[in-house]
């Protein structure tokens, strides 16, 4: 009998199943797809030698990561690379906002008025970087933090909504770059602790930058696997779990899935009915002639670059898809460019380039149109360089990747007291009625990101549970 069996090999899934190998206990992962990676990925979508990542391509959370950076992955060919701006958020005037690793090269990026509120802000916490997200990423409620007061203060910051936060900055530069640090998570600007979801994605940047993985997202998948198998653990591709039965005897089932997914295979019900998804997105991936044509200068440096004129035009376009139902008319988009520290992704002179906007859930309409006109704003030119393109909505995405429900990348709605309290409240999120089986994916704490996190947490849960089940275990 194995120790544990993990249902699903994203990040999460993988991460558990390390987590619980390194500890001495027989692991085995399930994957209903041909390959691993779950929601980092990298295919040729388009033509061939364009390498796309289908989901996660840009990864401020993961080269932060406390689980990850406990990992000798570099070893198993994962190699972050640093572009010259992690970020870039470009303005209709040619000019742009930018969230680099310096404290003061972003600060002066806002102007003069707000370059001052903005060190204030983020000064204080960097310092106790590593020891803050350690805390904001451990297992809720259950762990008493490592430093309590940095916590307190981060929370009085963090946990109001971000259009409070942005009181602070005095023009739109600043509060359409955080406006846009906030839409990752497709959270409403009012929300609370969307605060916190800005602040932890620009101190990401400070500390470590916003990465991409040589030769795709698939690097960090690929690294995870390699490692677990030099610990003695297996993994499964194209087996698909429709219920326990389906999985070898085990002493503990790790599900790296949605929670609706679980409560049908493990037969639990209606435990999750209240768990709620959230908005979907549209996504395209091109295949380009060349670099994004951008007319400011700092976005053409960039990894990621934000779309969207305004923080009012962002908050618009979050308001529509989020309260209203509908997709919005200038869509806000959030775009990735690896091309321009891995030129290994695409042909020569070629580059790969990713691009989505919001949309409701489960929404069947087409946005490409709205996505390049909205590109074309920032970026004259930019369908002149397209060779080829590659769609895909909230049914395609859930199709891909079955955790991506109504095309809700973040597993559940990232929004409200469930950004905080996933899948349900409980002061212990990943374990469930049953008391073999465990949830792992980015449904839990502390959600969605390709940082492995929730499976460390789980883990953890799991080997205290085999640890006094069999009294040996390290």
């Amino acid at each position: 009998m194995l120790d544990a069996v993990v249902v699903g090999a994203g990040p999460n899934g993988l991460t558990a199943a390390v987590e619980l190998a390194r500890r001495g206990f027989s692991v085995a992962v399930f994957e209903a797809k041909s390959t691993v990676g779950g929601g980092s990925r990298t295919e040729e979508l388009t033509l061939p030698g364009f390498r796309h990542d289908p989901c996660s391509a840009a990864h401020p959370l993961g080269v932060n990561s406390p689980a990850f950076r406990d990992m000798p992955l570099g070893r198993y060919g994962l190699e972050w690379l640093q572009p010259p701006l992690p970020m870039a958020h470009p303005f209709l005037d040619g000019t742009a906002a930018v969230l680099s690793r310096s404290v003061g090269e972003t600060a002066a990026s806002f102007g003069s008025r707000d370059a001052g509120a903005y060190r204030r802000l983020v000064e204080p916490f960097l310092p106790r970087w590593d020891v803050l997200l350690k805390d904001f990423m451990s297992l809720p409620m259950t762990a008493l933090p490592r430093d309590p007061v940095t916590l307190a203060r981060f929370g009085l910051v963090g946990l109001p909504p971000s259009t409070w936060l942005m009181r602070r900055f005095r023009d739109d530069r600043a509060r359409a770059l955080f406006s846009g640090l906030v839409a990752h998570v497709m959270a409403p600007l009012d929300g609370i602790v969307t605060g916190g979801v800005g602040m932890v994605f620009a101190l990401a940047a400070h500390a470590r930058g916003w990465p991409v993985a040589r030769g795709g997202s698939q690097s960090v998948s690929d690294a995870l696997t390699a490692y677990l198998k030099d610990l003695g653990g297996s993994v499964h591709t194209d087996y698909e779990v429709k219920r326990l039965d389906d999985l070898p005897p085990a002493r503990a089932y790790v599900f790296d899935t949605s929670p609706t997914a679980l409560a049908r295979i493990a037969g639990l019900g209606n435990v999750y009915e209240r768990f709620r998804y959230g908005a979907g997105v549209f996504k395209v991936d091109y295949a380009l002639d060349g670099p994004v044509p951008w007319t400011a200068e700092e976005a053409r440096s960039a990894g990621t670059v934000q779309v969207g004129a305004g923080s009012r035009e962002i908050g618009a376009a979050l308001r529509a898809v989020t309260r209203e139902g509908r997709a919005p008319d200038a869509p806000f988009l959030i775009t990735v460019q690896p091309g321009v520290v891995d030129p290994s992704r695409a042909p020569a002179g070629k580059h790969v380039f990713w691009a989505y906007g919001h949309v409701p859930h489960g929404w069947r309409g087409d946005l490409t149109d709205s996505i390049e006109r909205q590109l074309e704003r920032f970026a004259p030119g930019f369908r002149d360089r397209v060779l080829a393109r590659a769609t895909a909505g909230p049914p395609e995405l859930a199709e891909r990747n079955a955790n991506y429900v109504g095309g809700d990348i973040a597993c559940g709605a990232a929004n409200g007291l469930q950004l905080l309290l996933r899948p349900k409240p409980s002061l212990f999120p990943y374990a469930t009625r049953h008391p073999a089986v465990f949830l792992c994916s980015s449904a839990t704490p502390p959600g969605p990101g390709v940082h492995g996190m929730s499976g460390h947490n789980a883990a953890k849960a799991v080997w205290k549970r085999l640890r006094a089940g069999r009294g040996s275990r390290p």
